[in-house]
C-alpha cells in the first residue's frame, strides 16, 4: 500500500507538472510574456553624429486565437510607444499554423498595423510563410502576394530586393530589403542586385527575413536584421530541438558578430507549426545605432 501510495503521488505530481508546463507554453509565454529587448551595437565606420533608433517587429503569423487582429493592434501601439525613427517589419505575416480556430484575413491584420508610425516611416519585407501560405500565389507561381498587397494598401512599402536612401541628422544612409531566401517555389533573394542599387558609401541597413544569408553579406553592410527563427520557439535546458536554419543554433537569436560584421536576430512575436513557445518568449526588438552604443 505504501509503495502504491507513493507511486500515485509521484504520478499525480508528474501529471500536474506536465499540465502546468503545457498550459504555460500554450497560454502564458506566447500570449502574456512579450518583452522589449534593446541592442546598442558599435558598428565600424558608422557616421559620427548619426543616431538612429529602429523598432523591429518579426513573425506575426496572424491567426486566432494566438495572434488576433486585436493583439496585433496592441503590439503596434506598444511599438509606437518606443518612439523609433523607423519601424521595420521583418516578414511572416501569414500564419503557417494548423492548430488554430481561424486565420486572420490580410486586410484585418493590415488594418491592425495601420496605426504604426515613425518619423522615417514603416518598412517591410516578406517571409517564407508569406509565400507558402498564399495558396493563390503558389498556384500562379508568382506574386503579387496577399501580404504585399495588404501592406501596400496601408501605405507600407515592401522591399523586394530593393534599396532606398534616407537622411537623418545631416547624414545619409540606406535601407535595403531582400526577397525571401527559402521560397517554396524558388529562392527570391538577390543580394548582389540589391546592393548594386547603393550609389554611395553611406551605411547600409539590410533587412533579411532568414539570417542564413549572413555569411555572404559583405562588410559594406553596416548591420543585418532578421527574424524567422522564433528564438527556437521551444528551448529546453538551453537548447532547441529544432531551429529553421541550416546553421542550427548559430543564428538563433540576439546580436551576433562575425568577422567584424553585425547581425541582430529577433525571436519574433508569433508561432508556426504548433501553438507553443517555451523558453523563447515573444519580443519587440529595439536597435539603437550611434551615440553611446556598445556592442
Amino acid at each position: 500500500m505504501i509503495v502504491r501510495r507513493n507511486f500515485l503521488r509521484l504520478a499525480a505530481g508528474f501529471l500536474f507538472a506536465s499540465l502546468s508546463t503545457t498550459s504555460y507554453a500554450v497560454g502564458v509565454e506566447p500570449m502574456l510574456r512579450m518583452k522589449t529587448v534593446t541592442y546598442r551595437p558599435r558598428l565600424p565606420n558608422w557616421p559620427d553624429g548619426l543616431r538612429l533608433r529602429l523598432v523591429l517587429l518579426a513573425d506575426f503569423h496572424a491567426c486566432d486565437p494566438w495572434m488576433s487582429a486585436a493583439r496585433i493592434a496592441s503590439i503596434a501601439e506598444k511599438a509606437n510607444s518606443l518612439q523609433g525613427d523607423m519601424v521595420l517589419l521583418l516578414g511572416d505575416f501569414l500564419s503557417g499554423m494548423r492548430l488554430c480556430t481561424g486565420h486572420v484575413p490580410p486586410e484585418d491584420w493590415a488594418a491592425a498595423l495601420s496605426g504604426l508610425s515613425a518619423p522615417l516611416g514603416v518598412h517591410a519585407i516578406l517571409g517564407n510563410h508569406d509565400w507558402a501560405d498564399d495558396h493563390e500565389a503558389m498556384a500562379r507561381g508568382k506574386g503579387p502576394l496577399l501580404a504585399q498587397r495588404a501592406l501596400e494598401g496601408i501605405g507600407v512599402p515592401v522591399y523586394d530586393n530593393r534599396a532606398v536612401s534616407f537622411e537623418k541628422d545631416g547624414h545619409r544612409f540606406w535601407l535595403a530589403g531582400l526577397g525571401d531566401q527559402i521560397g517554396p517555389l524558388r529562392p527570391m533573394d538577390d543580394l548582389p542586385g540589391t546592393l548594386a542599387q547603393v550609389s554611395d558609401d553611406a551605411p547600409v541597413i539590410l533587412m533579411a527575413h532568414e539570417p542564413d544569408i549572413f555569411p555572404g553579406v559583405p562588410a559594406r553592410v553596416a548591420i543585418t536584421l532578421s527574424g524567422h527563427t522564433h528564438g527556437g520557439q521551444i528551448r529546453l535546458f538551453g537548447r532547441s530541438p529544432f531551429v529553421p536554419s541550416r546553421f542550427g543554433s548559430r543564428y538563433i537569436r540576439g546580436h551576433i558578430i562575425e568577422g567584424g560584421r553585425h547581425l541582430i536576430v529577433s525571436a519574433g512575436l508569433g508561432m508556426s507549426g504548433i501553438p507553443v513557445r517555451f523558453g523563447a518568449p515573444p519580443e519587440i526588438v529595439v536597435v539603437e545605432l550611434g551615440g553611446d552604443a556598445a556592442a
